[in-house]
């Protein structure tokens, strides 16, 4: 046997091997998903969410598909709290929020990348560097979530509030609209679209972002643009995730006063969320 024959040997078995190893990873995979099917849906959970004011109004078979997919998103994340201890309500909120999002879209999974979520009591203090005609500034800000790489922040104390009132704001929706907006890789306020649609998504939601961004620049005649605040015009990906706050969370004052962007939204997630809220 040559040198080169038993070298391209030995490749070839640790290839042989590493594809095994592969295969045989997958499999596991695939019996841990399918056992977490077959777990049943607690009670409990389903007391919880009749709390909120979505899922009482979802049909039977949504309510089923939802379920599913709440358990497959507690059972495949970690849940690590700060400060306190997580509990059962803490993770069929989130999972169900999170879960209600890509209910209907063409996303079969709950955020495959997603691996971590973090939960903290109370708004979480962070720093920012801000610079100014080359003078940097830092200043401290309160955070009631974050979303980033593999992980989702979220201060309970707000979200817990805002899963049982509908008051415009929902921090769940909000940095799971981030985690949606970045699974075609950019955070650019521009979701897994199709193509059709691009053109058309791009056209309102920057028509709308330009004329909010001008409100908050002059501060005055706010109008209709009240609705959606000045933390949209942070930027293009913000805009997104506080328009798809108000259309879960406020949809007949989103329908009435940008139609066209609840019409956008109602597309692309493929959900009428007028039928989900009571007026």
């Amino acid at each position: 046997m040559t040198y080169y024959t038993a070298l391209l040997l030995v490749f070839g078995g640790l290839g042989v091997s590493a594809v095994a190893v592969y295969l045989l990873l997958k499999l596991k995979e695939q019996e841990r998903l399918h056992k977490i099917q077959t777990i049943p849906f607690d009670d409990k959970y389903k007391k919880i969410l009749n709390k909120t004011p979505h899922y009482r109004h979802l049909s039977q078979e949504e309510k089923e598909k939802i379920q599913r997919s709440i358990l497959l998103f507690i059972h495949t994340k970690e849940f690590v709290g700060v400060e306190l201890q997580v509990s059962e309500e803490m993770k069929v909120i989130i999972a169900f929020y999170a879960c209600l999002l890509v209910l209907h879209t063409r996303m079969k999974h709950c955020y495959d990348n997603l691996k971590t979520i973090i939960v903290y009591p109370n708004a979480v203090i962070t720093k920012s560097v801000n610079s100014s005609g080359g003078i940097y500034t830092k200043e401290d800000f309160l955070i009631d979530g974050q979303s980033a790489n593999d992980t989702v922040v979220i201060a309970w104390h707000d979200a817990k509030y805002e899963a049982y009132h509908l008051r415009h704001n929902n921090v769940v929706v909000h940095e799971f609209a981030h985690e949606i907006d970045f699974m075609d890789g950019e955070i650019d306020g521009v979701p897994p679209i199709e193509k059709a649609k691009y053109d058309e998504w791009v056209h309102i939601l920057t028509k709308e972002y330009d004329a909010l961004s001008k409100v908050v620049l002059k501060n005055r005649d706010w109008g209709k643009y009240k609705l959606l605040g000045a933390y949209a015009a942070t930027n293009e990906a913000e805009f997104f995730a506080v328009t798809t706050e108000r259309f879960f969370e406020s949809p007949h004052a989103l329908k009435r006063e940008f139609p066209d962007l609840y019409n956008e939204l109602k597309s692309f997630y493929n959900i009428d969320t007028l039928k989900l809220v009571d007026k």
